[in-house]
C-alpha cells in the first residue's frame, strides 16, 4: 500500500514542478512576439518597407515554389527572417535604430537575396555586386561606429575614443566584416563548389610561372582573345581569372563606402550638438518609454490556471 500511494505522489510532484517551468517560457516568448509586433510598428515609414517587401517576398516564395525552385523557396524563408532582425536587435540590445538607417537595411536585405540571388540581378546588371558591397561598406562602417558610440556614451563603462580613433574603428570593423565575407565566398567555392567568387574577363596575363629561364621574372602574354581547354575553345572572349579580381574589386568598394561614412561619423561626433546628416545612421540607446521588450515582460502574470487543480491533489494526498 506504500508503494502505491508513493509513486502517484512522484508523479503528480514531478507535473506540478514542470508544468510552472514550461508555462513560464510559453509565458516569454508570447511576449517576446508581442513586443517585436511593437518595434515593427513603431515607425509607420519603416513598417511600410517591411511590410511591403514581406509581402513580395511572401508572392515570390509561392511562385518559385509552383515552379519547383525550392533552393529560392529556403532563401525567400530565410529572407523573412533575416527582414526582423533590425527590430530582434533593437529590442535585445534595447537601441533605436534611425528610421533612414533601417529601411535601408531592409533594402539591401531585399536587394541581395530576392533581386540578386533568386531574380538573378547579379547576373543581368554587372554592377549589382559592385553597388551592394560598396553599400555593405557603408552599412559595417555604421555598425562599427554605432558600438564606439553607445559605448562612450554609457555611464557604467570607462571608455571614451576621440572622433578620429570612432571613424577608425568604425573603418576597420567595416573591412573586417568584409574580409571575413570573402573567407566565406572564398569557402563554399571551394569545399561546396559553388561560384561567388564570380570570374573575370581578362586579355592580358603576368606570371613567373611562365617564364622560360624559371627566374623570378614576370613573363606575359597580351592580346588574349580566346582560350583553348582540352581542345575545346572557351568562347568567352579571353582568359578567366578565377574570382581574384572579383574579391579585390569587392574589398575596394567595400573600403570606399567604409571611408565614406568614417568621414562623416568623424564629422558628426566633431560637431555633435548641430545634428547633421550622419544622425539618421547613427544608433542611440532606448529610452525607456520605447523599451517594449521590458514593458511587455514586467507586465503581470496571468492566474495560475491548475492553481485550483493543485490545491484539489494536495488535499487527496
Amino acid at each position: 500500500m506504500g508503494q502505491r500511494n508513493q509513486m502517484p505522489q512522484r508523479n503528480q510532484m514531478g507535473q506540478r514542478n514542470q508544468m510552472p517551468q514550461e508555462y513560464r517560457k510559453d509565458h516569454w516568448f508570447r511576449r517576446l512576439g508581442k513586443a517585436l509586433r511593437m518595434e515593427l510598428r513603431e515607425h509607420r515609414s519603416s513598417f511600410i518597407v517591411y511590410t511591403v517587401l514581406r509581402t513580395l517576398v511572401i508572392l515570390t516564395a509561392i511562385l518559385q515554389a509552383r515552379n519547383g525552385n525550392y533552393e529560392n523557396v529556403f532563401l525567400c524563408v530565410l529572407t523573412l527572417l533575416l527582414l526582423i532582425v533590425p527590430s530582434l536587435v533593437q529590442l535585445t540590445f534595447r537601441v533605436e535604430l534611425p528610421t533612414t538607417l533601417e529601411i535601408i537595411v531592409l533594402t539591401f536585405i531585399f536587394a541581395a537575396e530576392i533581386l540578386g540571388e533568386v531574380q538573378e540581378f547579379y547576373l543581368l546588371i554587372p554592377m549589382w555586386d559592385t553597388v551592394l558591397h560598396t553599400m555593405n561598406g557603408f552599412l559595417a562602417a555604421a555598425i562599427g561606429f554605432s558600438l564606439v558610440e553607445l559605448l562612450n556614451r554609457s555611464e557604467r563603462v570607462a571608455f571614451d575614443l576621440s572622433p578620429f580613433f570612432m571613424a577608425l574603428v568604425a573603418l576597420c570593423f567595416s573591412m573586417t566584416i568584409g574580409v571575413v565575407w570573402e573567407f566565406f565566398e572564398f569557402g563554399m567555392d571551394t569545399f561546396l563548389h559553388f561560384d561567388m567568387q564570380k570570374d573575370t574577363v581578362i586579355h592580358v596575363i603576368r606570371s613567373v610561372t611562365l617564364d622560360p629561364a624559371g627566374r623570378n621574372v614576370p613573363y606575359t602574354i597580351s592580346g588574349i582573345t580566346d582560350v583553348v581547354v582540352q581542345g575545346q575553345e572557351l568562347g568567352v572572349g579571353g582568359y578567366l581569372d578565377i574570382g581574384l579580381i572579383d574579391t579585390m574589386q569587392d574589398l575596394i568598394v567595400n573600403f570606399i563606402g567604409a571611408v565614406v561614412f568614417s568621414v562623416f561619423g568623424y564629422i558628426y561626433v566633431k560637431n555633435r550638438s548641430k545634428g547633421g546628416v550622419i544622425a539618421r545612421f547613427v544608433p542611440r540607446r532606448k529610452q525607456k518609454d520605447r523599451d517594449f521588450l521590458s514593458q511587455c515582460l514586467e507586465e503581470e502574470l496571468p492566474p495560475d490556471r491548475d492553481k485550483g487543480r493543485d490545491r484539489a491533489e494536495r488535499a487527496e494526498e
